[in-house]
C-alpha cells in the first residue's frame, strides 16, 4: 500500500503567505508582473524605441519599471573624459592673425589716402567697395561700443580730471564729506519760506512756442541782454539784511542748489565760505566757471578732452550756457508789457545802456531750526497766465543736442514729436546733476512751473547755429519726483554743511568737490586768497559793518 507523505506546512502566525523564501528562488531578484502586460522588443535596453506619444505607454508594466535588474558600476568614473579638452596650439601663421588684419587695414587706408592725395580718380567698383567698407566699419564700431558689459567702465572714465582750483600746499583740510554718507541723510523738509523783498521785472511767456514741432522748427536768435550773476556778498540787499540781523546763513539759489544736489555731481566745483561772527556767507569765486552749465556730466561716456575741440567739455559748457540764455529771452513777449515787482532791480544802474534780461528776484527766509535762519536770493524768469486766468511764475531752461553720433543717442528730429519722453529720460540720465540743480532752484523760488526748451544744432559740426524743436512744461514738485530728487535729503545735506561751518573759527574757507572722487573737502584758506588789494579793503569795511 502506497504511503502518503504529508507535506510540511508553514504556519504564519503574524499574517498570511509563506514564512520563508524557497531555496530555489532564494538569490533571484523579484520583478512584479501582470498577465495583462504587452510584450515589446526583447532588446529594448534604452526604453526610447517607441517615441510616438500614442505608443509611449503601450508596453509599460502596470507596476512601473523596476530597478532590480539595473547595473551599477562600483568604481568611480569622475575622472573619465570622453573629449580631450587640452588646448591645441595654434600654428605660426595664426598667432598674429588679428594683428595682421589691423596692419592690412591700415596699409589699405594709407593706399587710399595716397591715391586721393595724388588726385587719382577711383573707378566706380573700387569707389563703391571703399564706401561699403567704411560703412561696415562704422556699423561694427557702433555695435562694439554698445556691447559693453554692464560692469565695464568706459575708457575715458579712468582719465583723471583737473580740479576747478589748484589746491595750495598751505591749505589745511578741515573736514571731508563723502557722498555715500550724505545720500543717507534725512532732514525734515523746511517750512514755507517768508518773502522779505521782491525786486525786478519780468516779461510774459509767449505760448506760441508751445506749438513748435520738428517740422515747424524755429531758428534760435541771439539776444543781446545783460544777465547779472552777482555773488552773495556783492548783493546790496543781502548786505543790508545782514546788518539788520535778519538771518544767520546767506546765499543765492544757484549756490544753495549746487550744495543741495552735490551728491549727483561728477565734475569739480568750489564755493567760498566766509565765517564772520555768527554769520555764514556762501560765495562764488571771482573768475570761476561756476555759472556755466555742464553737458553730459553724468553720462556713461562724458565728453572727452581729446579729439575734436568743438565737443570738448569747456566748449560744450559755453555753448549750453549761451543757448540757455538766448532761449529764456527769445520765448518771451517782447512787446513792452512787463510784470513789475514792488522794488526795482537792485543791480540796475543809470550807466547801464544795455537791455537787462527778464528776471524777478525774491529774497526769502527759511527757519531751519536750532536758531538757524537761511536767507537766499531766488530768481524767476517769466510770468504767465494759468488755466483759470491766475498769474503764475516760472523758470525757463534749455536741453540741447550737440552731436547725436558722438553722444551715442538718436537724433531728436526723428523722435521728438512721437517719443519726447524717451529723449527726456536720456537727458535725465546724462544730465542728472544739472536737472536736479534747476529743479531745486525752482522749488526754492516758489515757481509754479518750469519750462524746458529742446534746442539742437542745425549741423552737428557747427556750434554757432541752432534751432528750437519743441518745449515741455512741468510742475517743479512733480518733476522732482520724476528725477528721484528727495528734498528732505537735499535739506539734510545743506544742514550738515551749515553745522560743520558753524563750528569753524572766523575766517575764510573753501568747499571743493574732488574731481575724481565722490568727496567734498573743506579747506582753511588765507583771507587774502582769490582777492586783489582793492577787494581786500572793501571786504574789511563790509565785515566791520556786518559786525
Amino acid at each position: 500500500m502506497a504511503k502518503f507523505m504529508v507535506p510540511a506546512i508553514q504556519d504564519n502566525e503574524s499574517g498570511w503567505g509563506p514564512c520563508a523564501i524557497p531555496e530555489q528562488f532564494k538569490d533571484m531578484p523579484y520583478q512584479p508582473f501582470s498577465k495583462g502586460d504587452r510584450m515589446g522588443k526583447v532588446s529594448d535596453w534604452s526604453g526610447t524605441t517607441y517615441q510616438d506619444r500614442r505608443y509611449l505607454g503601450k508596453y509599460n508594466s502596470q507596476f512601473g519599471g523596476g530597478s532590480q535588474y539595473a547595473y551599477y558600476h562600483e568604481e568611480d568614473e569622475g575622472s573619465f573624459r570622453l573629449v580631450d579638452s587640452t588646448r591645441v596650439p595654434k600654428p605660426a601663421y595664426m598667432k598674429n592673425r588679428r594683428f595682421n588684419q589691423r596692419m592690412n587695414q591700415k596699409n589699405r587706408e594709407r593706399r587710399e589716402q595716397r591715391w586721393a592725395a595724388q588726385n587719382v580718380p577711383l573707378s566706380k567698383p573700387l569707389k563703391y567697395k571703399a564706401q561699403e567698407r567704411i560703412r561696415i566699419q562704422k556699423k561694427l564700431a557702433k555695435q562694439f561700443n554698445n556691447r559693453q558689459r554692464w560692469d565695464q567702465k568706459p575708457q575715458n572714465s579712468n582719465k583723471r580730471r583737473d580740479a576747478s582750483v589748484t589746491v595750495q600746499s598751505d591749505w589745511a583740510v578741515v573736514e571731508e564729506m563723502d557722498f555715500p554718507r550724505l545720500v543717507k541723510l534725512k532732514f525734515f523738509e523746511a517750512k514755507e519760506p517768508i518773502d522779505i523783498m521782491r525786486c525786478g521785472s519780468m516779461e510774459y511767456y509767449n505760448k506760441l512756442y508751445d506749438r513748435i514741432t520738428a517740422r515747424t522748427e524755429k531758428r534760435l536768435e541771439r539776444v543781446n541782454r545783460m544777465f547779472h550773476t552777482v555773488t552773495t556778498t556783492d548783493d546790496p540787499i543781502i548786505r543790508q539784511l545782514a546788518k539788520q540781523d535778519e538771518g544767520v546763513v546767506f546765499g543765492t539759489d544757484v549756490i544753495l542748489a549746487t550744495l543741495m544736489s552735490c551728491s549727483r555731481s561728477f565734475y569739480s566745483w568750489d564755493i567760498i565760505v566766509q565765517k564772520v561772527g555768527s554769520k555764514i556767507f556762501f560765495d562764488k569765486r571771482n573768475g570761476s566757471d561756476f555759472d556755466h552749465l555742464t553737458v553730459n556730466e553724468t553720462a556713461l561716456e562724458p565728453p572727452n578732452d581729446d579729439g575734436d575741440k568743438i565737443n570738448s567739455p569747456r566748449n560744450l559748457s559755453l555753448e549750453a550756457t549761451y543757448i540757455n540764455h538766448s532761449f529764456s529771452q527769445q520765448c518771451l513777449k517782447q512787446d513792452g508789457e512787463k510784470y513789475q515787482f514792488e522794488n526795482k532791480n537792485p543791480f540796475l544802474t543809470e550807466d547801464d545802456q544795455v537791455q537787462i534780461a527778464s528776471v524777478g528776484y525774491r529774497y526769502r527766509k527759511w527757519n531751519l531750526g536750532d536758531g538757524i535762519t537761511l536767507i537766499a536770493r531766488c530768481e524767476h524768469d517769466c510770468v504767465a497766465y494759468g488755466p483759470s486766468g491766475e498769474l503764475v511764475f516760472g523758470n525757463i531752461k534749455t536741453l540741447n543736442e550737440w552731436d547725436s553720433k558722438a553722444s551715442g543717442n538718436d537724433e531728436w528730429r526723428q523722435k521728438i514729436d512721437l517719443q519726447r519722453g524717451a529723449i527726456l529720460a536720456t537727458e535725465i540720465k546724462n544730465n542728472s546733476a544739472r536737472l536736479a540743480k534747476w529743479t531745486i532752484q525752482a522749488l526754492l523760488a516758489g515757481s509754479d512751473f518750469i519750462k524746458f526748451g529742446y534746442v539742437s544744432r542745425i549741423h552737428s559740426r557747427d556750434s554757432s547755429r541752432h534751432v528750437i524743436l519743441g518745449t515741455q512744461q512741468f510742475n517743479p514738485k512733480e518733476f522732482a519726483v520724476q528725477i528721484n530728487l528727495r528734498m528732505e535729503n537735499a535739506w539734510a545735506i545743506l544742514r550738515c554743511i551749515i553745522d560743520y561751518c558753524q563750528k569753524l573759527k572766523d575766517g575764510k574757507y573753501l568747499l571743493l568737490k574732488d574731481p575724481n572722487k565722490p568727496v567734498v573737502r573743506l579747506y582753511d584758506i588765507p583771507d587774502e586768497a582769490f582777492e586783489s588789494d582793492d577787494d581786500d579793503d572793501e571786504d574789511d569795511e563790509d565785515e566791520e559793518e556786518a559786525e
